[in-house]
């Protein structure tokens, strides 16, 4: 059965490693996009939000909304692409689309169907893909650290946007094991996981799989939906 698959993404974002199906141009987010797609082939959809240049400021909730939803009200699992430009810094969440995008992904949604009957959407299964910068490091968020009693991982979670980071070890009864660095996290602890590239395309379908599974047990979450207004 095809999955309908949104996927939230910096489109012009150029400070990611080179791929050679972009030459002679330089390689950016969507080169990346283009290969989910095509390595997803027939089974699946994938619904593309290609708002890089668009200025929110001036456009009400409503507004953005309608925009949106009829991208991501069928579909049902949202990928978001981590990347190094993703966030401008000098723009408020609310006047950038990658934070709408992951709201009305996790938000429930009624519409009528053809018949007029209300139909209610389920919160999307939601999954992060850090992609590698431009010299082939994920350390910009995924970085190594000699933690005990093996090496661990720190998600440099600051350099999010808040409705990201805010589903990030968002586990209600996630476990930790005390080590040298106050502890580290064990387990699936995230609503929104993150992985890297590299393991994301070697296993697509386990990746997926393991995104859905979240969803089915989405109680044990604390869900964060809202942008900072």
């Amino acid at each position: 059965m095809g999955r309908k698959i949104f996927v939230s993404y910096k489109y012009a974002d150029d400070d990611v490693e080179f791929m050679v199906r972009s030459y002679p141009r330089r390689t950016t987010v969507r080169d990346y996009v283009n290969e989910i797609e095509d390595r997803l082939g027939t089974t699946s959809h994938i619904f593309k939000g290609e708002h890089d240049g668009e200025d929110l400021s001036a456009l009400s909730d409503g507004a953005i909304w309608e925009s949106l939803k009829d991208k991501i009200y069928d579909s049902s699992l949202a990928i978001v692409m981590i990347s190094p430009g993703m966030r401008d810094g000098s723009k408020p969440d609310r006047d950038q689309w990658i934070p709408w995008e992951i709201s009305y992904s996790l938000k429930e949604t009624s519409r009528r169907d053809s018949e007029g009957n209300p139909v209610t959407s389920r919160t999307n299964a939601m999954l992060a893909v850090v992609l590698p910068d431009s010299s082939g490091s994920y350390d910009y968020y995924l970085h190594s650290l000699p933690c005990c009693p093996k090496a661990c991982t720190e998600h440099r979670t600051g350099t999010l946007f808040g409705i990201l980071r805010r589903n990030k070890f968002n586990r209600v009864d996630a476990e930790t094991v005390p080590c040298s660095n106050d502890g580290y996290w064990v387990g699936d602890v995230s609503y929104i996981k993150a992985v890297r590239w590299s393991d994301f395309i070697a296993d697509m379908d386990r990746h997926i799989g393991d995104a859905y599974k979240r969803r089915d047990d989405i109680g044990s979450f604390m869900i964060s939906k809202s942008v900072e207004i």
